[in-house]
């Protein structure tokens, strides 16, 4: 045994009677790197010594690796046997099966819920790797201008691709520090510390990163036929053929070498409007059931069973939004004219320009899908909201009621084991290749599930970068579309992890393609439910459910698009009031969720709380595109399953290595055919006619 190996076993024989410690404490408090070095050091312990009393059980990770000698099920009844103290900040998932899913009905407000263990990007804020990356970035830069600047157009294929690996290696660091930044960030904004450091990080980044605003312009400066002559020339450098283009894209819109060095300095103040949004929307407490709580568990009640307590909650979001409207008001309005001069700067036609070009895909297709989505809304979201005001039994549904669970439909709280048995088994029965992708985000703490005070809103999955592996962050309430949200964001993060071997350039997917696995994954979920669902009222529910994450996914979200692209134009002409925003805001509603709603006073303040306006301007539209493709993709994969599992992969493999149209040609698919939406949004009408034909037969009874 090693001197590390002595160091953890000697650790783990110190521990006290009641005393559970984490594999990432034991990482952290003896600077040993990862936490699998640490289970297999435990183990090795615990065969070297054979001796029963060696306390391996109290190292507990997600399925118990170093109790296999004795059994997972007597480390369980020592476990139960004890009064439990952690050692360090983390709680672990191994425990959620005493806690959440034992005999008794659970933890009701989820707090042990696993966090995610950051120390494979840093081990800390003070490691003192993160000072030598820091170091070495700002010497890299500096270097890498000194080798460069002035000269691309002089470099042969050879030196063109050392050019580009180098500022991918540049890219792959400030993105490593920057992840680990905002993570610790994301997990706790409301803390003055974690805001400086990942604003420190941000400052310290673009420093260093400022002398290299050359390259992009000095790319687009190229010769087309230099260019395509060097790409012939050199394979390896071919490989980075479609990065070079989706570059090149920007050549009309690429300003001066001075401006864009202005602009790159300027980021830090920019993102500060992004911060002060999260720390003011982290900050905010509602006072719901004699208690206080955050924005995700006062969310959480819209979807409640009892109409009071979604009223209570509606009128409570309400009051405190408008409480901080200003503030809101403020950064849209600041944020929007922001980058609506440096569009007038870059001469871009629109607002959504950027978005599009960022996305790789044709503003024409964009429009095609909102066209045809808009045209959808009286046939799937005003249809269906008037099916569930007549289940309901309402002359009229209160926007409270848009979430809200059938009356037929259990209160059923989801505990944290099962949502990850429902979706692992999802994901393995379409490929074992894809359950084994997605365990080590559940064994290796990759993900941090629970809602806590000063947490981020919300949830997504971070790439961080090809080298290390994503992270994924939920707001997990136990609710039927919490399961669904962690099918979703498990699916971001396999697909990450297949496209990461094509490195930082290459692995990057556009946002419109960035959304096809996650919501693959919400429709092998679902369907697998489905199949095993027995009773017409499980499947009316089942059926229901996925109808109304279906319109949050699209017709919502294409409101939200609709939404932004009239806030934009009007904030082109002058600043907005909070009404005048609201106004907007209701307009844009109205228009996808139709006549069977009675829109109550409190509503027009509901845009103040979606990030994305403000994070990623025109965002949104990339869920639609997300779920319009895959549902032709399902169909595809229903009428032919035979082969498709590989394609699919290799697909996802690609990452951002190659166009839409070219991903999509081996499944016979086009995003540019103009009945292309209307195959998929037939999916959602389908569902629909489903319902009715159930209900139809329930009515004959």
């Amino acid at each position: 045994m090693n001197d590390n190996g002595k160091k953890i076993r000697d650790f783990v024989w110190d521990l006290k009677e009641g005393q559970i410690v984490t594999y990432g404490h034991i990482a952290e408090k003896l600077e040993v790197k990862g936490a699998q070095g640490v289970g297999a050091a435990i183990k090795a312990g615990f065969d070297n010594v054979r001796n029963p009393d060696f306390p391996c059980w109290r190292v507990i990770d997600a399925n118990f690796h170093p109790t296999e000698a004795m059994g997972p099920g007597a480390a369980k009844e020592k476990l139960k046997s004890e009064n439990w103290e952690f050692l360090g900040n983390t709680i672990h998932p191994s425990m959620r099966h005493l806690v959440n899913c034992g005999d008794s009905a659970g933890n009701d407000d989820f707090k042990n819920l696993p966090e995610w263990d950051l120390s494979d990007l840093y081990k800390s804020e003070t490691d003192p790797q993160l000072d030598r990356d820091f170091q070495w970035l700002a010497s890299e830069c500096r270097e890498f201008a000194e080798k460069y600047k002035g000269k691309l157009a002089k470099l042969d294929a050879e030196g063109l691709l050392e050019c580009i690996k180098r500022k991918e290696k540049i890219d792959n660091i400030s993105s490593r520090i920057m992840s680990f930044a905002f993570l610790r960030y994301a997990q706790l904004s409301t803390s003055p510390e974690r805001a400086s450091f990942n604003t420190g990080c941000t400052e310290k980044v673009n420093g260093s990163t400022t002398p290299l605003v050359f390259f992009g312009l000095e790319i687009n400066s190229l010769e087309e036929e230099q260019l395509n002559e060097m790409l012939d020339e050199n394979r390896e450098l071919a490989r980075y053929a479609q990065v070079l283009r989706r570059m090149r894209a920007y050549k009309p819109h690429q300003l001066s070498e001075e401006l864009e060095n202005f602009l790159h300095d300027m980021n830090a103040v920019g993102a500060a409007w992004c911060n002060l949004f999260d720390e003011t929307m982290a900050g905010l407490t509602f006072r719901l059931d004699d208690r206080e709580m955050g924005l995700e568990s006062a969310l959480n009640l819209l979807t409640d069973h009892d109409e009071g307590k979604r009223e209570a909650a509606f009128r409570e979001l309400a009051r405190i939004f408008r409480e901080n409207i200003r503030i809101f008001s403020r950064i849209h309005n600041t944020s929007i004219k922001e980058k609506e001069i440096i569009d007038r700067w870059r001469k871009l036609p629109t607002a959504q320009s950027g978005r599009h070009l960022n996305n790789d895909v044709e503003p024409e297709i964009v429009e095609a899908l909102r066209d045809s989505v808009v045209k959808a809304y009286p046939d799937i979201s005003h249809r269906y909201y008037e099916l569930k005001r007549k289940w309901m039994g309402k002359r009229k549904l209160q926007i409270w009621d848009r979430n809200a669970p059938l009356p037929l439909e259990s209160a059923k709280t989801i505990c944290w084991d099962e949502a990850v048995e429902t979706v692992m088994q999802a994901y393995s029965a379409f490929d074992p290749k894809f359950g084994k992708l997605a365990e080590p985000f559940f064994k290796n703490f990759w993900i941090d599930a629970g809602v806590k005070n000063g947490k981020m809103p919300g949830a997504f999955a971070h790439p961080t970068v090809t080298d290390v592996h994503p992270y994924l962050m939920l707001n997990y309430l136990g609710k039927p579309r919490d399961v669904m949200t962690l099918a979703h964001e498990l699916g971001h993060g396999v697909h990450q992890v297949l496209a990461a071997g094509h490195g930082e350039y290459l692995s990057d997917t556009p946002l419109t393609l960035a959304e096809t696995a996650s919501v693959f994954g919400e429709m092998l979920t679902f369907q697998k439910l489905l199949n095993e669902t027995g009773s017409k009222d499980e499947q009316k529910v089942l059926l229901a459910g996925k109808v109304e994450d279906m319109i949050n996914t699209v017709i919502r979200q294409i409101a939200f698009y609709d939404f932004e692209c009239r806030l934009h134009s009007a904030r082109r002409e002058r600043e907005l009031t909070p009404d005048e925003i609201g106004e907007i805001w209701m307009s844009a509603m109205k228009d996808s969720l139709g006549s069977a709603f009675e829109y109550a006073d409190g509503f027009e303040v509901f845009w103040s709380y979606v990030p994305h306006f403000i994070h990623s301007p025109f965002y949104v539209y990339a869920y639609a595109f997300g779920d319009g493709l895959v549902n032709a993709l399902y169909a595809v994969y229903r009428e032919s399953p035979d082969g498709f599992q590989d394609k699919y992969i290799e697909m996802l493999k690609a990452g951002g290595s190659k166009h839409h149209k070219d991903l999509l040609a081996p499944f016979g698919l086009d995003a540019s055919d103009p009945e292309f939406w209307s195959k998929g949004l037939s999916v959602i009408s389908d569902f629909i006619d489903r319902l009715e034909a159930l209900e139809a037969n329930q009515n004959q009874r």
